[in-house]
C-alpha cells in the first residue's frame, strides 16, 4: 500500500533536479516475539549519518526486493532472512535522492545480529526513545502505531517539556 510523497527538509535543493530517477530501496523491519522492532543508525559517511533507520538498501539490477531484502540484511546485520512479507510502500523525496521504500515485516532470520557496516543498534517499541529519526522512518512508526492501538506521539519524547 503505497502513500503520497513525503518530502523530507523541504527547504534544501534537490540533487538531480525534478526529473531525477526513483532509486528502489528494500527496507526489512524485524519484528521480534514480544513487538519490539529493530533500528540502526546510519554510518558515518551516507546522508543523514546518525539517524535512525529500519535496515535495507538499494535493489540491484535485475534483483527483485525480496532478492535484496535477503542481501541487504545479510551485508549489513549477517542475518539470513527465513520469513518475511511485503507491508507497505513509501515515496520520499530527500534532497540526495528520490526514494521508493519497500517496507517488509521480517518475523523470522536466521543468525546474531552484526553491525557489518559500522552502525549501532536498537530495540525499540511504541514511543521510540532514539533520535534523530530518518524522516522515511516516521510512517513506519505510524503504521505499527495504528495497528497496535497506540495512542500518543511515536518518538521525540526527550524533545517535549513537562
Amino acid at each position: 500500500m503505497a502513500s503520497q510523497l513525503l518530502t523530507a527538509d523541504p527547504q534544501s535543493p534537490r540533487a538531480g533536479g525534478a526529473d531525477r530517477a526513483v532509486v528502489q530501496v528494500a527496507v526489512g523491519v524485524l519484528v521480534r516475539g514480544d513487538g519490539a522492532f529493530l533500528l540502526t543508525s546510519r554510518p558515518a559517511g551516507k546522508p543523514y549519518a546518525g539517524y535512525w533507520e529500519f535496515p535495507g538498501g538499494k535493489l540491484e539490477v535485475g534483483e527483485d526486493v525480496r532478492a535484496a531484502l535477503q542481501r541487504e540484511l545479510h551485508e549489513e546485520l549477517g542475518v539470513q532472512v527465513l520469513g518475511a512479507q511485503a507491508w507497505h510502500d513509501e515515496m520520499v523525496d530527500y534532497p540526495h535522492a528520490l526514494v521508493h521504500l519497500h517496507f517488509w515485516i521480517v518475523s523470522a532470520w536466521e543468525g546474531e545480529l552484526r553491525m557489518l557496516e559500522g552502525q549501532t543498534f536498537s530495540w525499540q517499541q511504541l514511543p521510540v526513545d532514539l533520535e534523530p529519526i530518518l524522516p522515511g522512518t516516521i510512517p513506519v512508526l505510524a503504521w505499527f502505531a495504528t495497528e497496535r492501538g497506540f495512542q500518543g506521539p511515536t518518538y521525540g519524547l526527550s524533545r517535549q517539556v513537562n
